[in-house]
């Protein structure tokens, strides 16, 4: 997702995307343990995207 996508988002959208997004990690560290993970570099993306949407929940928390 893009940062443009992710500015037009409510706090709250976002704190769900974020949640969404570490079930996501959570389940692909689950598979890379069990051999099972097919697409490694999927694991970086999420890592990414979910720094992303913290820091702007931080930013609109701030008042930026």
């Amino acid at each position: 997702m893009k940062m443009e996508d992710l500015r037009g988002k409510t706090p709250d959208q976002l704190k769900g995307e974020l949640l969404s997004l570490k079930k996501e990690g959570f389940n692909l560290r689950f598979q890379q343990a069990n051999g099972q993970l097919k697409n490694t570099s999927r694991i970086r993306l999420v890592r990414r995207q979910t720094a992303r949407v913290q820091m702007l929940l931080k930013q609109m928390a701030k008042g930026n």
